[in-house]
């Protein structure tokens, strides 16, 4: 039997994508144009074909149906090499009309808005703001504190501090160890592997670049989610007995996450 014949028809696999937020704090096309000109700065491969996600949570008044014209507003974008393909923060009457435009919405948890990390400069539609360096990488699921590993050669990212529900951590090509509690609601992210020395309360995807060789680690084990190379397992009824809060690891055996108790003495 051949590779191909051996393959399922369909697999589904949690995978981790990476975005651009575009911040959008008018709704005129022309302001917009005008932004989107001045921030690249007529540099015609300032942006990489990045997947984007529009947030307007800036604008003031929200948006009314039939205001926006999302034909234009994404060839805009995507003359500037920018791809939209979710929104965030519109009212509920204009997500019909958004997804007749083949855009996903990017439902945010309003419990946890203000976790979220204030931009540090004004939103795009500011065509005197001063010229920014390019975007920060976001993931496209919601909520989102995001902590990529830093463009110097690592191997592995360390983090000290707890990790609060609505939070996102991702080390980018590397392992991440972490020394706090990963909370409810929380979602760490690692090239490699993940160790958490403390409990594991939120989700964890390990191998998020496909290497089926990374592991999950945790010194009390109480996961949402736990995935490694996009092979994933949810725990809404809690964890088996013999592991929910024990100290764990889960690897990847088969296409099956393997989960087994660590002997701690």
């Amino acid at each position: 039997m051949s590779k191909n014949q051996a393959r399922k028809p369909l697999e589904i696999k949690i995978s981790t994508v990476v975005a651009v937020a575009a911040l959008i704090g008018d709704t005129d096309y022309d302001k917009l144009s005008s932004a989107l000109a001045h921030l690249t700065a007529g540099t015609p491969d300032y942006f990489e074909d990045e997947f984007t996600l529009l947030d307007f949570a800036y604008v003031s008044p929200p948006p009314e149906p039939g205001q926006i014209d999302w034909v234009r507003l994404i060839a805009l974008f995507k003359s500037h090499r920018l791809n939209p393909v979710a929104v965030r923060n519109v009212p509920t009457g204009l997500e019909d009309e958004i997804r007749t435009h083949g855009l996903s919405i990017d439902h945010v948890d309003a419990s946890r808005q203000f976790e979220l990390t204030p931009p540090p400069s004004p939103p795009v539609s500011d065509p005197a703001a001063e010229e920014k360096p390019k975007p920060t990488p976001v993931s496209t699921t919601p909520p989102t504190t995001v902590t990529a590993a830093t463009t110097e050669p690592v191997s592995t990212m360390v983090v000290d501090t707890p990790v609060r529900g609505g939070q996102r951590i991702y080390a980018r090509g590397c392992d991440l160890v972490l020394t706090a509690a990963v909370n409810a609601g929380a979602e760490v992210i690692a090239d490699g592997s993940i160790h958490v020395y403390a409990p594991l309360r939120g989700r964890a995807l390990a191998g998020a670049a496909g290497n089926a060789q990374a592991r999950i680690f945790s010194l009390s084990m109480e996961a949402e989610l736990v995935s490694i190379a996009g092979v994933y397992r949810t725990f809404d009824e809690g964890w088996p007995k013999d592991l929910s809060g024990k100290t764990v690891q889960i690897r990847l055996r088969d296409e099956h996450l393997d989960m087994s108790p660590i002997e701690v003495k």
